[in-house]
């Protein structure tokens, strides 16, 4: 079988790059096609492979401001043209990716992150801390996206959202059915911590990009009110960072963007894992299990379908003051989370597990329409 792989952007190594790198073990020969590559930035697997850009690849700066360009993704998709013969193509698709055209004969497969949460729901939080030009554009910009994003989906045979929750965007936002495939956690990186697991310390960890979405700020108001000793790792734009930065107290420390076995690490030597933000699914609370770690989540999204009150302690309202009521409650109840429960809890979402559900949906689709 002839396949084709499709992700939106290649300018680092999140969880939409992983799935994209399964994608690529399961079909070594198939090549990559995205709007815009930089090189070197994912792992070795993606980079390896054969990747087709669009013009926006030739842009200069593009890799810094590309997001700046959303206006003309659309057109950028429609332009990409599948050179390679394919039986099958296999997108994974935030944004736009899923609007290329796929050849004559061959068959569609979207592994959906989630529809554009910027210009559905969550526009008003992507666009509010934004300089007002760009926010008029946005706002100018977002009927059109909306109708192409659901214009390209005739170009999609079958979607395969990562939640229950992003399953119920599609339905709303799309009108099309759709099957969940749940993602993975790559055990092999916490292989280490499950033969010694090291000894915890007194700290709470974050693990997050800077992005609206994401709540950073909420959890540094809730530390700064607990007092209790917080690292956040990861980064984002340099006036986030400082803007952030500006709003913590001396207890809260910013590790910045850290090797994946620093934050091993850190997953595991910490109390608990801090997750305040609304996420389609959610790797890492479940990375924070596999280090034996529980977490303290925001009771909404995708993290109730992979968390349960023998891995996570929850707070309801999105504000400081009950997210630092939690802590306390927490600090009450850290003993009673056994690590070996907690490493059960996430096997469930196992890399074989992935593999064997994907692989169904793709044998389901060629023998249904005939593929």
């Amino acid at each position: 079988m002839k396949v084709v792989l499709m992700h939106d952007w290649l300018t680092g190594f999140r969880g939409g790059e992983r799935i994209l790198e399964a994608f690529c073990e399961m079909y070594p020969d198939a090549p990559i096609y995205t709007l815009i590559h930089k090189k070197g930035s994912t792992s070795k697997t993606i980079e390896s492979k054969e990747i087709i850009t669009s013009f926006l690849d030739r842009i200069p700066g593009i890799y810094k401001y590309y997001r700046f360009f959303l206006p003309i993704m659309p057109l950028a998709a429609s332009l990409l043209k599948i050179r390679h013969d394919a039986d099958l193509v296999i997108s994974s698709s935030h944004c736009v990716i899923k609007g290329v055209k796929k050849p004559k004969g061959s068959k569609h497969i979207c592994y959906i992150h989630t529809p554009m949460r910027y210009i559905y729901d969550q526009f008003d939080n992507y666009f509010k801390n934004t300089h007002p030009l760009i926010k008029m554009g946005g706002y100018i910009t977002r009927p059109f996206l909306r109708w192409w994003d659901k214009k390209s989906n005739s170009n999609v045979d079958h979607f395969l959202p990562n939640s229950q929750f992003v399953q119920k965007r599609i339905q709303k936002y799309y009108e099309v059915g759709s099957t969940v495939v749940y993602p993975f956690v790559d055990f092999l990186d916490f292989s280490s911590v499950h033969k010694n697991p090291p000894k915890k310390e007194d700290f709470y960890v974050m693990v997050s990009a800077f992005a609206p979405n994401k709540k950073v700020d909420l959890a540094i108001k809730a530390f700064n009110l607990s007092g209790r000793p917080l690292k956040i790792i990861g980064s984002g734009s340099k006036d986030e960072i400082l803007k952030l930065k500006s709003i913590a107290n001396m207890n809260i420390e910013f590790l910045g963007r850290v090797s994946r076995e620093e934050i091993v690490e850190n997953l595991s030597k910490a109390k608990a894992l801090i997750f305040p933000g609304v996420e389609d699914f959610g790797i890492t609370p479940l990375e924070s299990l596999s280090a034996g770690t529980p977490v303290i989540a925001y009771r909404k999204g995708g993290v109730l379908e992979s968390l349960d009150n023998q891995s996570a302690i929850f707070f309801d309202e999105p504000n400081e003051n009950d997210l630092a009521e939690v802590i306390r409650t927490f600090e009450k109840r850290a003993i009673y989370f056994n690590p070996t429960n907690l490493y059960s809890k996430a096997e469930l979402f196992s890399k074989k597990h992935f593999f064997n559900d994907f692989q169904r949906q793709v044998n389901n689709l060629l023998v249904n329409t005939g593929g």
